[in-house]
């Protein structure tokens, strides 16, 4: 039985900067729990394959093409799922899809082919993994320094139950593909210091942005893995936001009112598109190889009921470089979102079964 959680918290400040952290766990999971202290990581045991990372180099480029439009249909499919009921929606697919991805590693039969459906493995076992270690070797920065200007990580790890045997093939996937390995714990004997263990990964992973990840009923004596995905992405916007250029301004909600909020202001060059019912802008990062598209509907409900991966690229293909006097609201944002329903009416209930 997998239960399935993610967490996203953003952050936009007036200095210029966008952070975003994102964590998705999937774990076995149901039954009592014990209470205790963690104990440190150099006293966790790890069981890895001894076969390195493989080449990204070697994945055809239509092949990481390939997998980047399937995350994106998922991506929309999740959205569409969960925006009637949650509100505001955050989280990131790429986190979701990875973290899952381990876990369709080691799926066979009904569970497998539900999965490969739901998530748009359309690859098939091989190369949904190859495809993915080149999709992150293309996205994460080469260069680690958490003080620089532009700034794309993950981690990837996998927590096992100590004294079980896994497959042999199934560890050779994780090292080759994931960069990832088993960290053995006691979930049967100490779930609750097994928890704490996992908590501190998580805050380490995500600059201890993301705290007490696990609740306390998260990790019980029946849990047996629990699998983590940790995205951090910290930049600098390519054109600075001046600070005495915020001024208040009015914002209007959904349900017709509006409310006062601070608003960041600049007038430059940028990408810019309008269409049929919408307007869109492109706020680039420091070194322009990433970027914020933000799609200002003129009627939102009509317009995220007809949201396509063709609806997308269009207004993608149409932004092109314009003067634009913008005013954008300053934001924080955190989310959690329980997953397990939501993708069982997706079309994989079998993982979530006992």
């Amino acid at each position: 039985k997998l239960d399935v959680s993610s967490r996203m918290e953003s952050v936009m400040k007036n200095i210029s900067c966008k952070i975003i952290i994102v964590m998705l766990v999937v774990l076995v999971s149901s039954g009592c729990q014990l209470w205790g202290a963690s104990e440190p990581e150099s006293a966790i045991e790890n069981l890895r394959s001894d076969i390195p990372r493989g080449n990204a180099d070697n994945i055809p480029l239509e092949t990481v093409l390939a997998a980047a439009d399937n995350v994106n249909d998922f991506a929309l499919a999740l959205y569409n799922q969960v925006r009637s009921e949650n509100g505001n929606i955050l989280f990131s697919p790429y986190s979701i899809y990875a973290a899952l991805a381990m876990t369709y590693a080691g799926a066979r039969s009904q569970t497998e082919w539900e999965m490969a459906e739901t998530l748009r493995f359309t690859l098939g076992q091989e190369q949904t993994h190859n495809s993915l270690n080149a999709l992150d070797s293309r996205l994460v920065s080469p260069d680690p320094d958490s003080d620089a200007d532009f700034l794309f990580r993950t981690a990837n790890s996998i927590w096992g139950q100590t004294g079980m045997p896994f497959s042999r093939s199934f560890l050779d996937t994780l090292a080759e593909n994931y960069g990832a390995g088993l960290r053995l714990l006691d979930f049967a004997a100490q779930p609750q210091p097994s928890r704490l263990i996992i908590n501190d990964w998580v805050a380490e992973q995500t600059e201890d942005k993301i705290l007490d990840l696990l609740p306390d009923s998260a990790v019980t004596r029946e849990t047996r893995m629990v699998l983590t995905n940790a995205v951090y992405f910290k930049a600098a916007w390519a054109n600075q936001f001046e600070d005495f250029m915020t001024t208040e301004k009015s914002f209007h909600l959904l349900n017709g009112t509006a409310v006062s909020v601070p608003a960041m202001n600049q007038d430059e060059r940028m990408g810019y598109a309008a269409g049929s019912g919408w307007k869109a802008v492109e706020l680039p990062y420091e070194g322009y190889t990433a970027s914020m598209v933000v799609v200002v509907p003129d009627e939102f409900i009509t317009f995220e009921q007809n949201v396509t991966r063709d609806r997308l690229s269009v207004i993608l293909e149409s932004l092109q470089s314009t003067q634009v006097n913008l005013s954008f609201p300053k934001f924080s944002f955190t989310k959690e979102l329980a997953l397990n329903d939501v993708l069982a009416a997706m079309g994989m209930p079998t993982a979530f079964s006992d």
